[in-house]
């Protein structure tokens, strides 16, 4: 699915739930990422294949902790950015939630891609494509159109039970005494 928002639904659906156990922004980004291998092979005019070495497990794999690396290293210039758009839990997450999400990124780019590309190598240095065709590519964009959908409800969802809760906490509360009503 190159330079496709499908990549965004998968990433955006896992991402939010899961963004205590792994670094949501990063592994948004890895989901993503991958896709930069087409992108400069189209606008280089390479001889390489479109969906090449970032394509295969192996290479997601090194790829995803590269990614993780450097939104690690990025997370004190970020997070305050990643807090207001409530990205991130409170506190800056362990490098492991980096590494997490990168890896896991990037391997969910090549899983969702592998059925739909001939040419895909996922197993390297196994030349063959096994998963190719496994699944329909109707299925692969429906799938990841309604997995986009459940991340922006997700999402949403996350965003409005933070300001129903900041509004509570600002909203004072009438005392015990205040509630009960005095007849005059």
């Amino acid at each position: 699915m190159p330079f496709t928002p499908f990549h965004f639904g998968p990433a955006l659906a896992l991402g939010i739930p899961l963004r205590k156990y792994m670094h949501a922004p990063t592994f948004i980004l890895a989901n993503v990422a991958v896709d930069i291998e087409p992108l400069l092979v189209l606008l280089l005019r390479l001889d390489y294949p479109l969906h090449g070495f970032l394509h295969t497990f192996l290479f997601a794999l090194f790829f995803g902790l590269a990614i993780g690396f450097v939104m690690f290293y990025l997370e004190k210039v970020f997070h305050p950015l990643y807090s207001t758009l409530l990205l991130e839990p409170s506190g800056i997450p362990p490098m492991k939630n980096f590494m997490v999400a990168g890896v896991f990124g990037g391997m969910l780019h090549v899983l969702l891609d592998s059925p739909l590309y001939m040419e895909m190598q996922p197993f390297f240095p196994i030349s063959t494509n096994p998963l190719y065709h496994s699944v329909s590519s109707l299925e692969i964009y429906l799938a990841s159109f309604w997995l986009g959908v459940l991340g922006i409800v997700l999402y949403a969802s996350l965003i409005l039970f933070h300001a129903y809760r900041k509004l509570r906490k600002k909203t004072p509360h009438a005392s015990a005494e205040q509630r009960i009503i005095h007849p005059t």
